[in-house]
């Protein structure tokens, strides 16, 4: 079950302007920030990164803007290419493989009630497109049902699919592609359950609240590793109670304060997401103050 994409990598944020635009500056202080976290790479272009409020052309100057900022750096780097249109997919992905990046990956096409026949030709048709090894996406939650796992395994025999970001709480699935595809990475998208996940089979995470407990997840998966499950545990509460602060008040507009209370100028969210209240912050910075969290965010 080795993978040279296998680790732990955070779901890039983005770096917006006080007027939102995208700043290069900011996206440079996310990038050096998460870098000190000894996480195995990046996933740029995602919905942590609100790529879905952001425009191609915004997108292909974010690559250049990460790849350029991790030069030097041994990161790898998986472009989320994923788009409405195949084919601003395809010039996303040919983009990032110009650019030097490791992967790329993508959600299924969500903008309709898409067939899973439609599905499967979507993503042979991208792995087709570069010389990239290709992540597909599983997340019922954005495309309105659960993919089945013959669905999934078809997809993940195509020539070019390395591996999957596995989204949904059917561990079940999870553990049944392990079996089918032990060489795939499996890589689950749940930070407040990672341990279940990796339990299941998974050999990487990917994301959102690694931007600022990057070192506790990294942590996480070598105690995984080495079998011990109550340090595993008492790592996995952390995180749980983080997400669980995020969610009262709104992920990345959360995650963004974080990042700005550790001194990472980060810039806003992205309308019609919210600045959040003063009432709001103050369950997260107290959370980040906490003697056991500290260590983790300095």
């Amino acid at each position: 079950m080795t993978n040279a994409l296998a680790g732990m990598y955070a779901a890039l944020l983005s770096g917006f302007a006080d007027n939102e635009d995208l700043d290069e500056k900011r996206q440079r202080n996310i990038v050096d920030h998460v870098l000190r976290q000894g996480l195995k790479g990046l996933y740029v272009g995602g919905s942590t990164g609100e790529s879905g409020l952001m425009s191609t052309d915004e997108l292909f100057e974010q690559q250049a803007v990460v790849k350029d900022a991790t030069n030097g750096h041994e990161t790898k780097l998986i472009a989320h290419v994923g788009q409405p249109s195949l084919r601003d997919s395809i010039r996303l992905a040919r983009n990032a493989e110009k650019l030097g990046y490791d992967a790329l990956s993508a959600l299924p096409p969500h903008s309709y009630r898409f067939t899973p026949d439609e599905i499967f030709h979507y993503y042979k048709a991208l792995a087709a497109s570069t010389g990239l090894p290709l992540i597909i996406y599983e997340i019922p939650g954005r495309v309105g049902r659960e993919s089945s796992v013959a669905e999934l395994s078809a997809i993940l025999d195509l020539p070019g699919v390395a591996g999957i970001k596995f989204s949904s709480m059917n561990l079940m699935i999870l553990s049944q592609l392990r079996s089918k595809h032990p060489d795939s990475v499996i890589y689950f998208g749940s930070d407040e359950t990672y341990m279940t996940g990796a339990i299941a089979g998974a050999n990487g995470g990917i994301g959102s609240t690694y931007n600022v407990l990057g070192k506790l997840y990294v942590a996480m998966d070598e105690a995984m590793s080495g079998g011990q499950i109550e340090r595993v545990r008492d790592l996995q509460a952390i995180s749980r109670t983080y997400v669980e602060r995020l969610f009262e008040v709104g992920v990345m507009p959360g995650i963004k304060l974080s990042l700005r209370h550790l001194g990472v100028d980060c810039g806003p969210c992205r309308a019609p997401f919210r600045i959040l209240s003063d009432a709001g912050r103050k369950p997260l910075i107290d959370f980040l103050e906490q003697p056991d969290v500290k260590p983790w965010v300095s």
